[in-house]
């Protein structure tokens, strides 16, 4: 398969399904495949990058086993403890990323679900960061009901994140308290209420490229909006804490494929920009449009605003 001719077919309205021979992405040439990728980002995304900010609102004590997360209660990772935090401090950074620029803004609490007044005082931030901010609203709060979610969506809420993490056959080597099921009957109950659906992953976890593509496959057909694609940070005290982190050769080639599954999707770029050589800048001629970005987000490896900016500036984007 020629992935420039396929790309071009992309372009003009085919689509890739599950039923389809796709084995020709895991050797063909990597510089093509991502060239088509980028060729079919252009004529759907246009050169427009979205960029996404977000704020931890409640920290650890998790009581779901994914293997990869520093806040689980079965992973001991000494990580910050603490509830809700106060509306003032959330308001305060969600206008400190409009003013950078940054167009959505997100609270994302640890935990199975938010739930009762610790819901209640996330509904009433959002409402005031609506009546206060011009900014799209996000939110990511687990496995929470339909219910919440038509409340959130009334509060403001725009786009729901929950990622599916992995593929569905490798799902429970990374996490048994809760089901790939799960978490597809959420981002089923998110569309049905009128939300976009944020929905990615994490590669780099010990998976296989063809479970990358059943991934990508799984997110087309629950209709993903925006596609996080997050590259494992090890954390000592996880069971992957060991796992070999990725080539950047592996890291590209896996979103080149995720945009040419979920073309008019947003392929957005999360954690792991260190493992980039260059702060993630290749990811953006190979098929991404969008990043998660911020002045709040302090971990190893994060990028302020303002760099990003000037990288998209450099790469021609408009912000």
């Amino acid at each position: 398969m020629n992935v420039l001719e396929l790309a071009d077919k992309i372009i003009n309205g085919k689509r890739l399904c599950e039923e389809d021979d796709v084995d020709f992405f895991t050797n063909c040439d990597l510089e093509e495949l991502c060239l088509g990728a980028d060729r079919i980002r252009k004529h759907y995304m246009g050169d427009r990058v979205d960029m996404c900010a977000v704020i931890s609102g409640k920290g650890g004590r998790c009581p779901e086993d994914c293997k990869y997360c520093a806040q689980s209660v079965y992973n001991k990772t000494g990580c910050d403890v603490y509830g809700f935090i106060p509306e003032e401090e959330i308001v305060s950074a969600c206008k400190e990323e409009e003013k950078e620029g940054v167009h959505r803004f997100s609270i994302v609490t640890a935990g199975r679900a938010l739930a009762g007044e610790d819901f209640k005082k996330a509904i009433h931030a959002y409402k005031t960061m609506r009546k206060e901010c011009n900014i799209g609203l996000c939110a990511s709060m687990g496995f929470i009901t339909r219910e919440q979610l038509g409340e959130l969506k009334e509060a403001g809420v725009t786009y729901y994140h929950h990622n599916i993490e992995t593929s569905e056959n490798y799902f429970p080597k990374i996490c048994s308290t809760h089901t790939f099921s799960d978490k597809l009957a959420t981002l089923k109950n998110v569309k049905e209420v009128g939300l976009k659906i944020c929905s990615g992953g994490i590669i780099g976890m010990g998976e296989t490229l063809k479970d990358r593509i059943s991934m990508a496959f799984s997110l087309a057909k629950a209709g993903a909006d925006s596609i996080p694609v997050n590259i494992l940070m090890p954390v000592k005290g996880t069971p992957l804490a060991d796992v070999e982190t990725l080539s950047e050769p592996e890291i590209l080639r896996s979103i080149a494929i995720f945009r040419y599954i979920n073309p008019t999707a947003d392929i957005r770029v999360a954690a792991g920009r260190k493992f980039f050589t260059d702060g993630g800048k290749k990811a953006f001629t190979s098929g991404a449009s969008a990043v998660i970005t911020g002045n709040m987000v302090t971990t190893s490896g994060s990028t302020t605003v303002s760099m990003d900016k000037k990288m998209f500036e450099e790469l021609g984007r408009t912000i």
